[in-house]
């Protein structure tokens, strides 16, 4: 039987709803044999995911989701199978965690503003680890401030919003250069999700590669077929490996741990590296 693997998802170390083992535990319950944690910017959800792992007998690859700036844009790069508690990876992710709290602090301070009152304390309440938009959207939804998080993001949290706050990020080089440091691989997150033409994709693409990175994400949630043949060609255009991943962060209709296509033939996959 083929494995079935899932390198990317997310748990409540980061914007994620459950915890780090629940996560395994649904992998396992999906049918999934090969699982990457990738919380935003921290490893602090790998090590109780790696017991739950081998109580279930699932295979656990060492994963972050590591945030980028990249032509003023916000790119995210998984790193895979590197060495987590590595002195550069240690130095990088936690240079982004007082980022994203600082980031955190001034959306709160924006949605005071707004006439949310105390809106980083509270919000700190509904977060296990760090505080992220996506948790200033759920408690703006049980305040009945928006009805949902498309809502609060559409009115307060996206880009040109009241309470939008530009991040600072590393920029691509440096997420890869710690990640190979680290002896990982990187991967372009979900490249047909950021909000750019064909052409700018290509050419994030062909930057990601001459900066050394190594796969792209090809299999995701939602796609239709030609979106991963569009995928699958650019990856063997630039000679870059193969990836999957759900994103999943909670159980809904449209994203699900291990719920993906499987790879193309035309492209090597990122876990015969790994």
């Amino acid at each position: 039987m083929t494995p079935i693997y899932d390198l990317h998802c997310h748990s409540n170390a980061s914007d994620g709803l459950f915890s780090p083992a629940n996560v395994v535990r649904r992998a396992y319950e999906q049918g999934v044999n090969v699982l990457a944690l990738t919380d935003h910017d921290t490893v602090d959800g790998v090590s109780d995911a790696q017991k739950q792992a081998e109580e279930l007998g699932i295979r656990l690859i060492t994963g972050v989701e590591i945030s980028t700036s990249w032509e003023n844009r916000a790119i995210h790069i998984v790193g895979l199978g590197f060495e987590q508690t590595h002195p550069k990876m240690t130095a990088l992710l936690a240079e982004q965690q007082g980022l994203r709290y600082q980031r955190a602090v001034e959306i709160g301070r924006k949605l005071e503003k707004c006439g949310v009152p105390n809106a980083f304390e509270e919000t700190r309440k509904l977060a296990d680890g760090e505080v992220t938009r996506a948790h200033y959207a759920r408690y703006l939804i049980q305040i009945g401030k928006v009805a949902n998080e498309g809502q609060a993001f559409k009115k307060y949290l996206a880009q040109g919003k009241s309470a939008y706050v530009k991040a600072q990020w590393a920029d691509i080089p440096t997420a890869i250069d710690t990640i190979h440091q680290s002896g990982g691989v990187a991967v372009l997150a979900h490249p047909l999700r950021y909000t750019m033409t064909a052409k700018q994709i290509k050419k994030l693409i062909a930057a990601f590669k001459s900066w050394g990175g190594d796969a792209i994400e090809i299999c995701g949630c939602g796609q239709t077929p030609d979106q991963r043949q569009l995928l699958a060609q650019w990856a063997a255009e630039q000679q870059l490996l193969g990836s999957v991943g759900s994103d999943f962060h909670f159980p809904c209709a449209w994203v699900e741990l291990g719920k993906l296509a499987p790879l193309p033939e035309t492209v090597e996959a990122v876990w015969n590296r790994l």
